[in-house]
């Protein structure tokens, strides 16, 4: 339940060493930049703006030459390659890229040219094939389509719909003779004609032939159409060629995908670098910056940089109006929750990290809800093989996602073993299919199945201790703020209020039959109870409304925070939701295994049982264990975090390497 202490930090340095100073900061990501220092007639901003448009220019042409590149010389990756993390490169790889930035820059620019020219080919191809499609009915015709007329004569070459005869033709422009009509190409759909009449019929021959709808040809060449035909062709084979060639040289730069990725990151740690740049103050011969680092990292980073610069740095606390940025440190079982955490709001100002008590509930929680042995080991063996077989290469991200499923995956093997399921109950579906014997693993506690009100008794507890550990997180964030009477009027009368009626409710012969249990509680104790909860909403109704100076608005407010009390009445039963989804879970999986065990008679039997089983309970881990991340999420954020978080931190956000395939370390040879 930790939060690092961050710092202000000030640099003042010679402008000579601005470079390797930011690298050296980019490097070690500890120092958050900010530009709060203002301008005045000696230090100013520099705009960097153009510089940092120029690095994401290359950027995107460097990321577009490797999507072209994948598309055509895909590389082999497994399905393990995600955990592999980004490559490590020293100090002295990345300085020695410079030289050969230009020429990858190059490289970058060529291959998109080629994918260029391979889609403009590609566009011509489509453009050629539909001229031809359109010339193939007038291969017959031995003039040119774009003929039109003689001295004395005039053409009309077209198209008219459906099929026709000659006769017909003629029989339609009998009144224009003397003309000719030759039927170049006939088919359901159209036909293609030639007809040649006297200039002075012309325009009554063309308005007989547009009452027959009539079209001229949408291509035209000074070629006859076989010729034309023949040369798109050849156009097209030239196109083929051109796009091979193309294809060709793309593939021979291959190689260069490596650098094109390492370009990517070099070039965005520029940007980031200039974005820094344009943020701090300079003048002729000095410059300035300020941030906030954690108070851990500070001794590190002012010796390092006192070793190798002339520099002089101070640090002090962020003062209170400030909204100092928030970085979470917890132990490795709390750290995998972090994320959870930063989904729904860091920390604000005054407010503890939730993250470590947080824990506690979460893992126990997933694994209630998913409760099978098998899964869970499936889950935690899966999440362990990850972390051990790549622990050098992992990234933090993913490696934190792993711990968390490893954990939650231990807390489902422990339900399952504690609720006896194992695969549902592939044991006595096994034992009695295949040897006619059933054989049971009991439960080391009881069956949710068989006796369901237990278990949802069980889940109320968890979820009535749950709430009652979001109104203590509340009682701990008060006592670090001093505020005393926050303490007694907002966490102690609830939580005596809540205690003293469940008490109360759990007294009531109802509630047992309901329940299922078997409790016994005196008159004594019961009234005592009654006593208390009565006090405990007296004084919620006459101090919830305590900023209001009116007595009857403070009345009312008082009251009506009290009928609050059907809050957590509803939050208690939302935590059903424990006993549903681990009820789904065995149930899905006892129906998929007597399905495989319809399935398990004859000579296949078995491996269709098999098949089954396999399969039906690979579906029912992925949707139930889906399920459980969902609701056990949802339980933190309504029902835990509604007590007593309210959040609105803002993130760390330290000036690094904010790099997507490879990072800088220095000292590789000490690890």
């Amino acid at each position: 339940m930790a939060m690092l202490q961050m710092q202000r930090i000030f640099i003042y340095a010679l402008k000579k060493d601005r470079k390797p100073i930011l690298e050296l900061l980019q490097r070690r990501g500890v120092v958050e930049m900010s530009d709060s220092i203002p301008e005045d007639n000696v230090f100013h901003k520099t705009d960097m703006s153009y510089a940092r448009s120029s690095f994401e220019k290359n950027i995107s042409t460097a990321k577009e030459a490797v999507e072209i590149l994948n598309r055509l010389v895909p590389e082999n990756k497994s399905m393990l390659s995600v955990l592999n993390g980004r490559k490590v490169v020293s100090t002295e790889e990345y300085d020695a890229f410079k030289d050969k930035h230009e020429s990858i820059v190059r490289i970058a620019n060529r291959i998109n040219a080629c994918n260029k020219e391979i889609i403009e080919t590609k566009a011509e191809i489509l453009k050629l094939e539909a001229q031809m499609e359109i010339l193939e009915p007038w291969t017959a015709l031995d003039i040119p389509l774009s003929f039109s007329e003689t001295k004395y004569t005039k053409s009309f070459i077209g198209t008219i719909p459906k099929e026709w005869t000659l006769e017909a033709i003629y029989e339609k422009l009998v009144d224009y003779l003397p003309l000719n009509v030759d039927i170049i190409s006939s088919s359901k759909e159209q036909t293609c004609i030639f007809v040649l009449c006297t200039k002075n019929n012309a325009d009554s021959v063309y308005e007989a032939l547009r009452v027959m709808d009539f079209s001229h040809p949408s291509v035209s060449a000074d070629r006859a159409p076989a010729e034309q035909l023949e040369y798109l062709k050849n156009r097209k084979s030239e196109a083929g060629v051109t796009i091979e060639n193309a294809e060709k040289e793309i593939i021979s730069l291959a190689s260069s995908r490596e650098e094109l990725l390492f370009l990517q990151d070099y070039d965005k740690m520029r940007t980031d670098k200039y974005e820094v740049i344009g943020q701090i103050l300079q003048s002729q011969n000095l410059f300035v910056m300020s941030g906030y680092i954690p108070q851990r990292d500070a001794k590190s980073l002012e010796d390092a940089l006192n070793n190798e610069f002339t520099l002089a740095i101070e640090f002090e606390e962020p003062s209170e109006e400030e909204e100092a940025p928030v970085l979470l440190n917890n132990n490795g079982f709390s750290a995998p929750l972090e994320g959870v955490v930063k989904g729904f709001a860091l920390p604000n100002k005054g407010e503890a990290d939730p993250t470590m008590v947080m824990s506690l509930f979460y893992y126990m929680q997933f694994g209630l809800m998913l409760s099978d042995a098998v899964y869970g080991a499936i889950i935690a063996a899966a999440c362990a093989f990850g972390l051990i077989k790549f622990k050098h290469t992992i990234e933090s991200s993913m490696k934190n996602v792993l711990k968390m499923y490893l954990f939650c995956g231990i807390s489902t093997v422990f339900w399952g073993v504690m609720f006896g399921s194992y695969l549902g109950d592939i044991v006595d579906v096994v034992s009695a299919t295949f040897f006619g014997n059933k054989v049971t693993i009991p439960p080391l506690w009881f069956f949710p199945v068989n006796e369901p009100m237990r278990m949802l008794t069980f889940a109320m507890i968890i979820g009535l201790i749950h709430l009652l550990t979001g109104l203590l997180m509340k009682f701990y964030q008060l006592l670090k703020q001093k505020d005393y009477k926050s303490i007694l009027y907002d966490v102690v009368t609830w939580f005596v209020l809540i205690v003293s009626s469940t008490v109360l409710l759990l007294s009531l012969q109802m509630m047992k039959s309901i329940l299922g249990i078997n409790l016994v509680i005196s008159p004594t104790v019961s009234t005592i109870a009654a006593g208390v909860a009565i006090l405990s909403s007296v004084g919620i109704v006459l101090t919830n409304g305590r900023e209001s100076r009116n007595p009857f608005k403070r009345f009312l407010k008082g009251a009506y925070a009290l009928y609050g009390i059907t809050g957590y009445l509803s939050d208690v039963l939302s935590y059903s939701r424990l006993l549903a989804l681990g009820l789904a879970t065995g149930i899905i999986g006892s129906v998929i295994n007597k399905m495989a065990a319809m399935a398990a008679g004859g000579i296949l039997g078995p491996l269709f049982f098999t098949i089954i089983v396999i399969g039906g309970h690979a579906m029912n881990i992925g949707i139930n264990a889906l399920g459980a991340y969902v609701h056990t999420n949802r339980l933190q954020y309504v029902e835990f975090f509604g007590k007593f978080y309210e959040g609105g931190g803002r993130t760390f956000n330290p000036f690094n390497m904010n790099t997507k395939y490879y990072k800088v370390k220095e000292n590789m040879k000490n690890g």
